[in-house]
């Protein structure tokens, strides 16, 4: 399990290298939902996501060969965008995988940094190339399974924990499980009696599997998110979620897209999908929690293109 002091100790690794982002209160959330509500604004993060602590954290932590090696990852967007600017920074040269359903923007991002970028059919052909680069000698900065990337997205929580004075119940986006297992380890920390929740997408659900089998296995995707379609999680993020976690909610990729919509209308921010997901579910937790509930959403990217999200609302129909 991954200790406050491993992430403050990130925290200190990367100050310098990202920025400590806003947390605000948010009047429109606060009326639509009918309780207070915060907003960690992760998508104002370097990058548009919380992608790029973590990266920082693991890059800063890696010895003299194996910054010369090269690093690599695999990445359905954000993180991949994260790892090639902060290793263009750093002066550590990256290759990152991703799907072709990943966003064209991630692509373009990630060479225009200067990391070479694979392609493959599949998330599982992601990964199965970036374990064969690996072992071919670069350096694996993997997206969560790496208790200093973890440590890193950890950080989130440690600034939710000394910014939000009232908060009962903190929900996280599930891709791979990194954010919510830093997230909710600093939590348990520093602010213990909060519940921690996990959202994914219909058709990325590999926590919500994990949870159910006892354990990581692998899992069909068909979300449209690709930022969340994680193959499968990790044991270690597993481990996190299992013991810190309240419940996994799961929500349809239409009401992620909705979600999304509502947050620009009434939050006046622009996220992708991952982000979005979190609105259903935040009512969902309202109405268990009733008026007596205290909201915090980590709003953790924001790099989708007006084009994505005209594209989605017209396939879901939605205004």
């Amino acid at each position: 399990m991954i200790g406050i002091s491993r992430i403050e100790a990130a925290a200190e690794r990367i100050a310098g290298h990202v920025v400590r982002t806003p947390t605000v209160p948010s009047p429109g959330l606060s009326a639509l939902l009918g309780v207070p509500v915060t907003a960690k604004l992760e998508l104002l993060q370097r990058t548009g996501s919380f992608k790029a602590r973590g990266a920082a954290s693991k890059l800063l932590a890696l010895g003299e060969a194996e910054r010369a090696a090269g690093v690599v990852a695999v990445s359905g967007g954000n993180h991949g965008i994260a790892l090639a600017v902060m290793a263009s920074a750093l002066d550590v040269k990256a290759t990152v995988v991703m799907p072709r359903s990943a966003p064209a923007r991630a692509v373009e991002v990630a060479e225009s940094a200067g990391a070479t970028v694979r392609l493959t059919e599949d998330m599982d052909g992601a990964f199965a190339l970036m374990t064969r680069l690996q072992e071919e000698g670069l350096t694996l900065v993997h997206p969560f399974d790496d208790p200093e990337v973890i440590a890193g997205q950890g950080t989130v929580g440690l600034e939710l924990a000394e910014d939000v004075d009232e908060v009962t119940d903190v929900l996280v986006s599930i891709g791979g499980g990194g954010l919510i297992s830093g997230v909710a380890a600093a939590l348990r920390a520093r602010r213990p009696g909060v519940r921690v929740w996990g959202v994914e997408t219909g058709g990325a659900e590999a926590m919500s599997e994990a949870l159910a089998a006892g354990g990581p296995v692998p899992v069909e995707l068909s979300s449209i998110v690709s930022t969340l379609s994680a193959p499968s999680v990790s044991a270690l993020t597993y481990q996190h979620v299992a013991e810190l976690v309240t419940e996994v909610l799961v929500v349809p990729d239409r009401e992620a897209v909705r979600g999304s919509l509502e947050l620009a209308e009434h939050a006046k921010v622009w996220t992708e999908p991952a982000a979005g997901c979190l609105l259903p579910a935040a009512r969902q937790v309202r109405e268990r929690g009733g008026d007596g509930a205290r909201l915090a959403l980590v709003v953790c990217g924001g790099n989708a293109t007006t084009a994505d999200m005209a594209a989605w609302a017209a396939r879901f129909g939605l205004r």
